[in-house]
């Protein structure tokens, strides 16, 4: 039987299911962890997010673009775009003004228009990562109170930044059965 998928691989040498070894994951510290929930929460979303872009690193634009699993619109890129779309909503939650206009246009735009184009890819990385401070920013202002209710949608601080971390994970998953279809590459 003929197959048009790439040979797994991965780039670890001490554990064959991980994604780099242990001493080049920047997930792993050689400290104690976390203390306290606050902190855990944040270290929980880091490392998800540090995970996404593991997986899109060292691919270029059609790679990334690829909707590796027909017919779904899903691909690398498409992520990175939806998660910064998903941020800046985020933010219009827990803020009492007009809330900012989608990023991206319609409903499932973020992921339509996750095109082969390297300024695409690049204006993704760059409104990812400007979403996501934005959105820590103006969620670290009522982080002192967890259970406190915020925003026009009357959210509990601890659930947002729960719901934050069920997101990234989910993607997280998404991300590495995208990233074997474009090379085959595996890992945690």
């Amino acid at each position: 039987m003929s197959t048009d998928a790439p040979e797994r691989w991965t780039q670890a040498t001490v554990y064959p299911d991980m994604w780099a070894d242990p001493d080049d994951d920047p997930r792993d510290r050689d400290d104690d962890g976390p203390e306290g929930e606050l902190a855990t929460l944040h270290d929980f979303l880091r490392d998800y997010r540090l995970t996404l872009l593991m997986k899109c690193e060292g691919l270029d634009a059609e790679q990334l673009a690829r909707r590796s699993v027909p017919p779904s619109t899903m691909s690398l890129l498409g992520l990175l775009r939806h998660l910064a779309e998903v941020e800046r909503d985020w933010r219009n939650w827990i803020t009492d003004g007009e809330p900012q206009p989608k990023l991206y246009g319609d409903k499932d735009d973020d992921f339509l228009g996750a095109v082969a184009d390297p300024a695409v890819v690049d204006e993704a990385y760059e409104d990812l990562a400007r979403e996501q401070a934005e959105t820590d920013a103006a969620l670290a202002r009522h982080e002192d109170d967890l259970g406190a209710r915020i925003g026009r949608e009357d959210i509990v601080v601890r659930e947002l930044l729960v719901h934050r971390i069920d997101e990234y994970a989910r993607h997280a998953g998404h991300a590495d059965l995208l990233r074997e279809c474009v090379d085959g590459r595996v890992g945690q």
